[in-house]
C-alpha cells in the first residue's frame, strides 16, 4: 500500500477566486494541477491514497482540496492550511474535526515573516491549541530544522511531521544535508517524525539517486521507520513518479521489507488515522 504524504492541486486563478497579491512562491507547473490530475498519476503509478496539501501560492484556502476530500474520501485526505493571524484561527483549530475531509493542518515557516511564529511567545496559544485539539501538524522549516526544538520540547502531546526532512531550498547534494544532524537531533522527541518527500530535488543524481541513499538510512536509523513517511511534492520531481516512488521501494539499500512497507504508506496511515481505498476506488475509508 503506497500513499503519498503530499500533493499539490491548485485551480486556475480567476476573478471568483484570486490568488494572493504578494505571494509566497509561485506555481510549481505553469498549468492548474486539479484533484483529477493527481488521480490519473496515483493511478498509473500504484498510490493508493494521497494527503492534499493546499499550496502557497493560492493563499490560505483549504476549498479545492476539502472538496476533493469529499468526492473522493478513499483517496484524499487534507492537512489544511491556516492563516495564524487571521481572527477565525482560534476557532479552526478548536474546530478542526467538523471539517470533513481534514486530517490536520500544515504549517510553512519559509520566510522571515513566517519564521517569528516559531520563536514568537504570542504564537504559544497556537501550539497549545494543537496540542489540546489532537490534531496533526505537518510542519515546514526549510533549513531550520534547529528553531523547530523549543516547540518540540514544550508540547510533548503535539504530533509533528517534519516536511522535507527540514531539507533548505535549492539545497543539494553535500550542501543539501549539511545540517542534517539539526534534524537527526529531533528524534529524541517521540512525537516527531518525518517526511522524506521531495528527496529527489535534494540531489544532481538521477534515479536510483545515490548520493542521498547514506542520509536517508542515517534518518532511518534515528527516526525509525515507523516515523518517517514517503512523499512526493509531485509537482516539482525532476524524476518520473514511480522513481520517486522506487528510491524507496527498490533502490534504497540495507530496507527491510516490512520497512519499506512502513515508509511508503503504512507508517502515515497509523499517524493519520487514516486508511485509503484501492487505487481506481471511490469507496469510504473506515
Amino acid at each position: 500500500m503506497i500513499v503519498d504524504s503530499q500533493i499539490h492541486v491548485w485551480a486556475a486563478e480567476t476573478p471568483d477566486r484570486p490568488w494572493p497579491a504578494e505571494r509566497m512562491s509561485h506555481p510549481q507547473r505553469s498549468a492548474p494541477f486539479l484533484p483529477s490530475d493527481a488521480l490519473c498519476e496515483m493511478d498509473a503509478a500504484g498510490v493508493a491514497g494521497a494527503v492534499l496539501v493546499p499550496p502557497t501560492w493560492e493563499g490560505d484556502r483549504n476549498d479545492l482540496a476539502l472538496a476533493a476530500a469529499r468526492a473522493h474520501p478513499g483517496r484524499f485526505t487534507v492537512m489544511g492550511r491556516l492563516a495564524l493571524d487571521a481572527p477565525d484561527a482560534r476557532d479552526l483549530v478548536a474546530g478542526w474535526r467538523d471539517h470533513l475531509g481534514l486530517s490536520g493542518f500544515r504549517l510553512t515557516f519559509h520566510t522571515p515573516a513566517l519564521r517569528r511564529h516559531l520563536d514568537d511567545p504570542s504564537a504559544s496559544w497556537l501550539w497549545r491549541s494543537l496540542e489540546d485539539s489532537g490534531a496533526s501538524v505537518m510542519i515546514s522549516v526549510p533549513g531550520m530544522a534547529r528553531a523547530l526544538q523549543p516547540v518540540a520540547e514544550r508540547y510533548e502531546g503535539l504530533r509533528i511531521a517534519v516536511c522535507h526532512l527540514a531539507r533548505p531550498i535549492g539545497g543539494q547534494d553535500v550542501a543539501g544535508f549539511a545540517d542534517l544532524d539539526d534534524l537527526l537531533a529531533l528524534s529524541r522527541f517521540a512525537h516527531v517524525s518525518v517526511k522524506a518527500s521531495a528527496t529527489p530535488c535534494n540531489t544532481r543524481d538521477a534515479y536510483p539517486f545515490p548520493r542521498v541513499h547514506r542520509h536517508l538510512l542515517r534518518i532511518r536509523d534515528q527516526f525509525g521507520a515507523e516515523r518517517m513517511f514517503w512523499g512526493s511534492d509531485l509537482t516539482r520531481l525532476p524524476c518520473s513518479y514511480r522513481q520517486c516512488i522506487d528510491l524507496f521501494a527498490e533502490a534504497l539499500p540495507g530496507l527491510s521489507e516490512p520497512e519499506r512497507a512502513q515508509i511508503l504508506g503504512r507508517s502515515l496511515c497509523r499517524w493519520l488515522n487514516w486508511t485509503p481505498a484501492s487505487p481506481g476506488s471511490g469507496a469510504r475509508s473506515p
